[in-house]
């Protein structure tokens, strides 16, 4: 069986990477049988100018979308797309946009302990945010999704205290940029092939046998 590794570039306060994340797992379980797939989380920040409390989020919404009406419209849309595959948005429940530094960080260090950790990580951030209306900047809130996913409260109290990662997670997310991500979620495929936006399931499963078949192509070349 052939193996793909996905570099998932996104925000935890994006709701299409929490669409797209879902829609992969529908994609992989369809392949499982044909394809392996690891993914890695990579950071991207929407709004690095946020301060480190937070800022009214509806009030955000409303300035950036073009006022009540554009973001009620964009939600419902959301909402619809999000019950197709499991996801139970509650915008109204959303006070504060974050400054997600912070969760970046978190999600760095959980890739230490290992792809299973980060992704268990991913999900809470994201289910935290969008169907809890919980501030994914609080350390407390990042503190008990730590723990819930099997990280040491108290390293990561330290780490979180301290500037512990801060640039490296800047500088992905600047070198993200250089390379054309101006979006997200983008879905980088073994390094090469790319995948911009929340795409349908059968998007991602039609890529994932492609490389794969493309792979063993190639291996058997070299036999």
């Amino acid at each position: 069986m052939e193996r793909v590794t996905i570099d998932i570039v996104s925000d935890v306060v994006c709701p299409w990477c929490y669409l797209g994340k879902a829609r992969l797992e529908l994609a992989v379980a369809e392949v499982q049988d044909e394809v392996g797939v690891d993914v890695n989380w990579r950071p991207y920040r929407l709004n690095p100018d946020h301060p480190a409390e937070g800022v009214d989020h509806h009030a955000h919404l409303a300035q950036k979308l073009g006022g009540t009406d554009a973001v009620e419209r964009a939600h419902q849309n959301l909402k619809s797309l999000g019950a197709e595959v499991g996801i139970a948005f509650d915008f109204a429940a959303i006070k504060i946009g974050p400054n997600t530094l912070d969760a970046h960080r978190l999600l760095h260090w959980a890739l230490i302990e290992g792809r299973e950790i980060q992704d268990k990580v991913a999900t809470a951030l994201f289910k935290a945010n969008f169907e809890e209306g919980r501030n994914v900047g609080d350390h407390g809130v990042l503190l008990d999704i730590a723990a819930r996913c099997g990280l040491d409260r108290k390293v990561i109290e330290s780490l979180l205290k301290s500037d512990a990662d801060k640039d490296t997670v800047v500088s992905e997310i600047d070198a993200a940029q250089q390379m054309g991500v101006n979006g997200v979620p983008f879905f980088i495929l073994d390094g090469q092939y790319a995948i911009s936006g929340a795409q349908p399931v059968e998007v991602l499963v039609s890529a994932l046998r492609d490389i794969a078949a493309a792979k063993a192509e190639a291996r058997q070349g070299m036999n």
